[in-house]
């Protein structure tokens, strides 16, 4: 058994041997129910082999972030508001050396985030931005992550139809993968700075809620006429991709589970990749073959970007139909700096399992794209991403 084998096979028995049952009642002595599995122990290593021994712990520190994104999209959304989210992310960051910076309502507000502040504005929970920072002295490039993470997405005025949103704590499933990654890099010591932008609210419809027609100013300074107020992912992540763009980073890729077309043109299992260079998204589609994570490469065509084209604003959130995946994805372009490599992952699809466990997949959160973000920052690190 080689290292590489011995990685595989530690990753494998940690991703499927987890189960979420914190609201589980087992008993008081804590044995009702089916319990976790305790220990693996792999044979066949050669005593104080060092490949071996770092693709080991590369496969704890990885399996277990990815878990801890799991039990993060698991979580009941009365649990896990923005603020409960952006409380979770600054304990970890701490434990692991990765600074932390979140900013809350009032210095949303006074920085101009129209977009979080507007989704956000028709729930008693505050949205917030949060900041994670991982350097490493020897880094020579600058990879930026951000996540969509809409704790809990009732569509607002715009609401989703019943049997639509019962499984909607999982929107946030792309900050999670954020979260993840950045603190994987940390415990792994990568050679590469990321910092992983979470852009956290929760859509509500009330009397202060966003309405179909208003207008966002974003942090951009664009405006947005906003005519679905269910395409709220993309209205975060646009605040969100400005502010990783004003660092000027070499590299940034955006997480979503951001359009219900993506499920329908890739199915539950697969995410979509797209991006402003070829290169990039090839780059990053090798990365997630590499690991196991189904993904496919999906155009941005230039005539649909007039759909999006607002008699009102510069930009409404929504346009053609048809196409409706990659009209979101037109929509993010727009809010990426000038010259700086970008992709799209659209997890819609994988990012959460309404079916019976498969593989080392469970039910529930899956985790999707925290392993392709953790190598695509391995190869940003060897300087081998394009």
């Amino acid at each position: 058994m080689d290292a590489a084998d011995a990685g595989a096979i530690a990753e494998g028995v940690l991703l499927g041997a987890y189960t979420f049952d914190a609201y589980k009642d087992r008993g008081k002595d804590g044995k009702n129910g089916k319990a976790p599995l305790a220990e693996a122990a792999l044979l066949g290593g050669k005593p104080r082999d060092k490949a071996l021994k770092a693709a080991l712990e590369r496969a704890v520190a990885v399996a277990e972030e990815l878990n801890r994104a799991r039990d993060l999209i698991n979580t009941p959304p009365n649990d896990l508001d923005p603020e409960a989210f952006a409380a979770v992310a600054q304990v970890a960051a701490k434990e692991h050396g990765v600074k932390v910076q979140v900013l809350d309502e009032k210095a949303l507000v006074k920085g101009g985030y129209g977009g979080i502040l507007g989704v956000g504005a028709g729930s008693a929970s505050g949205p917030r931005l949060v900041k994670l920072s991982y350097t490493s002295s020897k880094a020579k490039k600058h990879l930026a992550l951000v996540g969509k993470g809409i704790t809990y997405d009732s569509g607002g005025i715009s609401l989703k139809p019943a049997g639509h949103n019962e499984t909607m704590k999982c929107d946030m499933s792309g900050a999670a993968a954020v979260f993840a990654a950045v603190v994987a890099a940390a415990r792994l010591g990568l050679e590469v700075n990321v910092t992983g932008w979470l852009a956290l609210a929760e859509n509500m419809p009330s009397g202060s809620a966003t309405r179909p027609g208003d207008v966002l100013r974003m942090y951009s300074g664009k405006t947005v006429e906003v005519l679905n107020t269910d395409a709220e992912g993309r209205l975060v992540l646009a605040d969100a991709l400005w502010a990783a763009s004003q660092e000027k980073p070499d590299a940034i890729v955006d997480v979503a589970t951001l359009t219900g077309a993506m499920v329908l043109a890739l199915g539950d299992r697969t995410f979509g990749i797209m991006a402003n260079d070829d290169a990039f998204r090839s780059a990053v589609h090798e990365a997630a073959e590499e690991v196991g994570e189904p993904a496919w490469q999906m155009p941005l065509p230039e005539h649909l970007r007039k759909g999006m084209d607002s008699p009102t604003a510069d930009i409404a959130n929504m346009g053609e139909r048809m196409g409706g995946g990659l009209v979101a994805g037109l929509f993010l372009r727009e809010f990426v700096g000038e010259g700086i490599t970008w992709a799209h992952l659209d997890i819609a699809g994988p990012a959460f399992n309404e079916g019976a466990p498969f593989g080392y997949t469970p039910k529930g959160g899956t985790g999707s794209a925290v392993r392709t973000l953790v190598r695509v920052a391995e190869l940003a690190a060897a300087g081998e991403l394009a």
